[in-house]
């Protein structure tokens, strides 16, 4: 997303006349998600000022700094204490959805459940193969991986602080049948380049889906 992102986080990039966090915000508020924990390294502050402290939108938020990335893994890992000890819902920052939020299961049969998604162009090949609602590493078809999961803390009780990607744990917890999973149709875009950002945009506006 250069050289958009120089001087501001991805997701305060605006489209359609606000940030793409705050359509996150809103979107999750609608559906009752009201208390929201916010991971932050990368001009992260200008999040904080941006967003405060989220009554504005209905909102409780909590901030969650990186001084340096820590990936998708560290970065929950990282915000555990803010998260309590029941399933918690983990939505990517860049991207953009119409998902039912409302939908998710309120408990888990395992330690994860992921919302998949038809494989974009950009991803012809796909994440995991979902087969009667769960979730294998390998398989065919092959469907991606949105970026929109519901998380036991559970899944990160052999973490440390640090840099990982939560991969390696979903694959493991796959292994032993603990991930569930669900295919969603409906809108969805990764907002990764500033061409899809303008799609987006002409979305917003009608003009195009």
């Amino acid at each position: 997303m250069r050289p958009h992102t120089d001087t501001i986080p991805k997701p305060l990039l605006k489209v359609g006349g606000q940030s793409l966090i705050e359509y996150h915000i809103k979107h999750l508020v609608t559906e009752g998600f009201t208390e929201i924990v916010i991971n932050h390294a990368h001009l992260g502050e200008q999040i904080e000022r941006a967003l405060g402290n989220g009554h504005r939108y209905g909102a409780q938020i909590y901030y969650s700094p990186e001084s340096s990335a820590l990936e998708t893994g560290g970065g929950i890992f990282n915000a555990l204490p803010l998260l309590g000890d029941e399933p918690f819902l983990v939505v990517n920052g860049d991207i953009w959805c119409n998902y039912p939020f409302a939908n998710l299961p309120h408990s888990l049969t395992g330690l994860a459940h992921l919302i998949l998604i038809n494989n974009p162009e950009h991803h012809p090949q796909g994440d995991f193969h979902l087969d009667k609602h769960r979730i294998y590493q390998e398989g065919i078809p092959r469907l991606t991986f949105s970026g929109i999961g519901v998380y036991h803390p559970d899944l990160f009780n052999d973490c440390f602080l640090g840099s990982f990607s939560t991969v390696p744990l979903l694959r493991k917890a796959m292994q032993a049948g603990q991930v569930s999973g669900e295919h969603y149709e409906g809108q969805w875009m990764d907002i990764g380049t500033p061409q899809r950002l303008q799609q987006l945009e002409q979305i917003l506006n009608g003009e195009e889906f």
